[in-house]
């Protein structure tokens, strides 16, 4: 049986994800589902502020997705939520098995999120990060350079691979988003054809139709709401 914090041995853990359409919350969707879980999801719709609503901030101060709740106790922070699962359901090999490897592995996943994941949104929403008039477009070429050099390093991981690693692993969730999130946002990525490969082997991978299937029916349902209410 699986366990949680503090669970008692063979009571099944009850698991949520807080998440949001198009978000990195996606990447740990995935996690879970590769890893076989039963898990909830609870969609928060950020365009309407729901993440900062006086009930969300009780469940993630840091008015942020994804958070994932074990058994009433939130866990923060994609990295860590996606080790979590990791070392809850082995069986799922989501990360490589110890040894130097299981680091690297990790090392992937912070650099994805403390090096790729900062400078997508700069290219999108430029005038989140400065506040002198006119501005706006050199943080977006600042960000776009960072982009592309970072993604010119996964380039060469990915180079005559399948996979970052022998075998699908959560290094390869987290990079299929962010890659994603850089052709949503218009980043030209022809010349990185082992990047684009990559993205489309993870995008057929089941774990990752059945997100997108989820995305799509949340947006439709919150515009047929916002007609309704209009």
């Amino acid at each position: 049986m699986r366990q949680a914090w503090g669970a008692k041995p063979g009571v099944e853990m009850k698991l949520q994800l807080f998440y949001g359409p198009y978000s990195c919350a996606m990447v740990p969707y995935i996690a879970l589902t590769e890893a076989g879980a039963a898990f909830d999801v609870h969609a928060v719709n950020m365009q309407r502020g729901e993440h900062v609503s006086a009930d969300y901030l009780r469940v993630n101060p840091k008015h942020q997705v994804p958070v994932l709740v074990i058994d009433g106790e939130p866990l923060t922070e994609n990295v860590a939520i996606q080790l979590w699962v990791a070392r809850q359901f082995p069986a799922a090999q989501l990360l490589p098995a110890g040894g130097l490897q299981e680091f690297r592995a990790i090392s992937l996943l912070a650099w994805c999120a403390s090096g790729l994941h900062p400078c997508l949104t700069p290219n999108f929403l430029p005038q989140r990060y400065c506040d002198i008039p006119g501005t706006e477009e050199g943080v977006r070429r600042a960000a776009h350079k960072l982009l592309l050099e970072r993604l010119a390093v996964a380039e060469e991981l990915l180079r005559g691979r399948d996979w970052f690693f022998d075998r699908f692993s959560l290094p390869d969730a987290y990079f299929f988003w962010c890659f994603r999130r850089a052709t949503q946002f218009k980043v030209d990525v022809s010349a990185l054809p082992a990047c684009q490969a990559h993205f489309e082997r993870v995008g057929a991978r089941d774990s990752v139709r059945k997100v997108l299937r989820l995305e799509a029916e949340t947006r439709a349902a919150w515009q047929k709401a916002a007609s309704a209410n209009a």
